[in-house]
């Protein structure tokens, strides 16, 4: 999507037509992006317009997309819309490449440390056997030796493999995503790095629809859309019926859980002043910020949580193995 709209943006400025545009993407273009770029060239050489040509080929876009470049075919300001696209879809990807980014470590930590419990094991019930001995147990489940390890590694895989197909149930199955995003929003740390993300998304995807003179209503549905956020889709009928019912923006977006009492004073205070647009322009560098710190934030959080955990374990293998080492023969002999 980015290279697509940086072309768009670039050739369209020149003074090319769309149809020269796609058909050049549809011989040159990356290959993911050929044959549905020859199916739109096509398209426009049958005397069709952009709007049509991407109807049929919805599967391949996010909405936003296809309705602003409805809008910028019909307005006349395509590369400048197209230039916006691209910011948009390029924060995207610095928001998903931080957010991966930051998280790799923690669950490198994470996959670490059970392989090295698994590991303990293992090389506990060697010594073991080495020593003719009974194989020490420093967890207390039972669990020694290869068989232990292996049995160790099938239990947490296996229960990780369970809360994902719960994940699954839920925002699949039984459609209720909208309801599991809600509830992360509202977790200490973690909702609100996701909230900074989705609102970072949202003002830039509202300022990029606005400035295209479309209806306001319109505008924050695509915008709601944008977020990547089922919670906030979810609203999307709720506060266009709020704003047909004739209330402003800020009383629309009335929902604490979603929209913070900050962020909706300034888009009050925005829209008494008329400064929406450069607002939210100022407000989409801020959570991208906030983002980016809350990301931190949790990263740390997370961490801290996984070395308690693998710390705790470990104090009580070693308390295990002294009872089980030092005092257990201490006891025998007392009672000898």
């Amino acid at each position: 999507m980015i290279e697509l709209c940086r072309v768009l943006k670039h050739y369209l400025g020149s003074g090319l037509t769309l149809r020269d545009v796609f058909k050049q993407q549809a011989n040159k273009g990356p290959a993911p992006v050929r044959p549905v770029a020859r199916r739109i060239s096509e398209e426009l050489e049958q005397g069709g317009d952009l709007e049509h040509a991407l109807e049929g080929e919805r599967e391949h876009f996010p909405v936003l997309f296809v309705s602003l470049a409805s809008v910028a075919e019909h307005s006349g300001q395509m590369p400048e819309i197209f230039g916006e696209l691209e910011k948009y879809f390029l924060m995207q990807q610095r928001l998903r490449r931080q957010f991966w980014t930051m998280a790799a470590w923690p669950l490198l930590q994470f996959f670490a440390a059970i392989f090295v419990i698994a590991g303990l094991l293992w090389i506990l019930g060697m010594i073991g056997s080495m020593h003719n001995s009974k194989p020490l147990d420093p967890l207390g489940l039972g669990l020694t030796g290869g068989r232990g390890a292996l049995i160790f590694l099938a239990l947490v895989f296996g229960a990780l493999g369970f809360l994902v197909g719960c994940y699954l149930v839920v925002t699949r199955v039984l459609n209720q995503k909208p309801t599991f995003d809600r509830l992360m929003l509202q977790i200490p740390v973690i909702g609100g790095c996701f909230r900074a993300l989705a609102l970072s998304r949202f003002c830039l995807a509202l300022r990029v629809t606005t400035e295209t003179g479309m209806s306001i209503t319109r505008a924050i549905r695509l915008a709601l859309s944008g977020t990547g956020n089922a919670a906030y889709e979810a609203v999307q009928a709720k506060v266009s019926a709020s704003l047909k019912a004739g209330d402003d923006l800020t009383t629309a977006l009335y929902d604490r859980t979603l929209f913070t009492e900050e962020f909706q004073n300034i888009i009050s205070v925005a829209e008494e002043s008329g400064r929406l647009h450069d607002v939210l322009a100022q407000q989409t560098e801020h959570y991208q910020d906030e983002s980016r710190r809350k990301l931190q934030a949790a990263t740390f959080v997370l961490a801290a949580l996984i070395w308690l955990v693998v710390a705790g374990l470990i104090i009580l293998a070693i308390f295990r193995i002294f009872i089980t080492a030092y005092l257990g023969p201490i006891n025998e002999m007392s009672n000898f």
